[in-house]
């Protein structure tokens, strides 16, 4: 009999004063999980301590069952991905260079660059300087050096709010198919529609985790009022699906 797999992510009792407060929370392998909240529930400080980004005043990091701390820098960059939202480039480099930056800690091999431009449709834009590129094409670099990185743990901080329905639709089939092949996938969104798609979903408030399970269970009216201050109501609505 095999040994089970430690999960993807594990945080213990994480707290950052001011911002998250004693956060416990297991990431299985092969999973898309949801973060919401309300504006300034946490939910990018959650992500960033779970990314090795920012350090928690107490409690403790795990990738794969091993204490972030004991990781060595370099070997971080193969073993997760973080996306942030809103980033600005400095720098005039161009769309295949920024991409190729998620090889770094593969000795820039170049491995899975083109496959990562064509995913999320920046073939075209390779050679372009990513000063010279709009909101949304400047997220889905990002989001292709991540996935270049091939991390088995991928964490993106609202990486469909810059993108238009198709492009945001293909990012969400690219999640998906990143869970199937085993990798665990965090997102943060405001869609709570979309959310009540995904494996599971996680909900901040206030700097605490107010639930995480299947959406199903966790997206209650009553969670919904209390977190959101929202009524909910089953109408139909528009569905958008990939051509």
């Amino acid at each position: 009999m095999s040994t089970p797999k430690p999960p993807a992510l594990e945080i213990t009792g994480a707290t950052v004063a001011g911002r998250i407060a004693d956060v416990r929370l297991t990431l299985a392998r092969g999973t898309l999980t949801g973060l919401v909240g309300p504006n300034g529930s946490g939910k990018s400080t959650l992500l960033q301590v779970a990314a090795g980004v920012l350090a928690p005043d107490t409690g403790g990091v795990f990738w794969g069952g091993r204490a972030l701390a004991e990781i060595p820098q370099r070997e971080r960059g193969r073993l997760a991905a973080w996306t942030p939202q809103g980033t600005h480039f400095e720098f005039a480099f161009t769309v295949r260079s920024v991409v190729g930056q998620g090889r770094f800690a593969h000795g820039d091999d170049g491995a899975g660059v083109a496959e990562a431009l064509d995913a999320l449709d920046l073939g075209a834009l390779a050679e372009r300087p990513v000063t010279r590129l709009s909101g949304g094409e400047r997220q889905r670099v990002l989001l292709a050096r991540a996935l270049a990185t091939g991390a088995p743990l991928q964490l993106w901080d609202e990486p469909l709010s810059p993108l238009d329905p198709r492009h945001a639709l293909e990012v969400l089939a690219r999640a998906r198919a990143l869970a199937a092949a085993g990798s665990a996938v965090l997102f943060s969104l405001h869609d709570l529609a979309l959310a009540r798609e995904l494996d599971s979903v996680l909900v901040m408030d206030g700097g605490r985790l107010a639930g995480f399970g299947p959406p199903a269970e966790i997206l209650s009216p009553a969670l919904l009022r209390d977190t959101f201050r929202v009524r909910a109501a089953e109408r139909p609505r528009l569905v958008l699906e990939p051509l």
